[in-house]
């Protein structure tokens, strides 16, 4: 089953792909958005859910969005117009990491996508070639809630506890300027969300070729999240001012 394609069933009644809820994600956007006309730029956009709400609550905006799953894009376009912001949204299929455009951008965004670019660091130093002076970055990723096991790591990589991240991310020339970390009911909402939304698509779907595999894709997940990583796995989400000269100026 393609990887985008089941990324996309997973996220159909949850379609901020990151373990936030609706007003965790408008609470992170009104503190990043805070200039009438803003330019904003998704580095791994997926559906675009993030820049869709954004451009919602400020009809000033623009945005782009930068992602290699079509299908993802195809979703995001469409929704983007039934909600009528589709004049305001520009996006573009490719590699986030190797992304040309022109300008610099006021929010760039990157949440549930420091694959990547090899991790946080890797992540906002592309971030750093597209913002504008004064800009901020909002990035969302993984950190140790408590010391995971060795499955654990193998599975999911190598993350650090919350305070190394935060010092990591402050010693690399940012400084937080609010964070929200996912809490217990957001992470459980997400997972169950994942996993359920892919396997009632295969049950509603029996004679479809992917059905079979979308359904133990859904109980492999969940056996995983439930015995492997889910007391020990959190999120985080940052919006980030730089204290360096931004690239995307130059």
């Amino acid at each position: 089953m393609d990887r985008s394609l089941k990324s996309q069933l997973a996220h159909v009644l949850h379609p901020i792909a990151a373990p936030l809820d609706d007003s965790a994600v408008r609470r992170v956007l009104d503190r990043a958005v805070v200039r009438d006309g803003a330019r904003l730029l998704d580095l791994g956009c997926g559906q675009a859910e993030w820049l869709i709400r954004a451009l919602e609550a400020n009809p000033g905006a623009t945005a782009v969005g930068v992602d290699i799953a079509a299908n993802a894009l195809e979703e995001a376009r469409a929704q983007a117009v039934a909600r009528g912001v589709g004049d305001r949204l520009e996006l573009h299929a490719g590699d986030a990491a190797n992304a040309t455009l022109g300008g610099a951008f006021d929010v760039v965004l990157s949440v549930g996508a420091t694959h990547a670019f090899g991790g946080v660091l890797g992540t906002l130093a592309a971030a750093r070639q597209h913002l504008a002076p004064g800009g901020a970055v909002v990035i969302g990723d993984a950190y140790w809630l408590s010391e995971p096991t060795a499955e654990a790591v193998e599975m999911l990589g190598e993350y650090e506890d919350l305070a190394t991240t935060v010092e990591n991310i402050a010693a690399d020339g940012w400084v937080p300027v609010y964070g929200h970390l996912s809490t217990r009911h957001e992470l459980d909402d997400y997972e169950w969300h994942w996993t359920g939304s892919l396997a009632e698509w295969a049950v509603n779907h029996p004679e479809h070729p992917d059905a079979a595999e979308a359904l133990e894709a859904s109980a492999v997940h969940r056996t995983e999240w439930l015995r492997v990583y889910r007391d020990s796995f959190g999120f985080h989400t940052l919006v980030l001012r730089s204290t360096k000269e931004s690239e995307g100026s130059r």
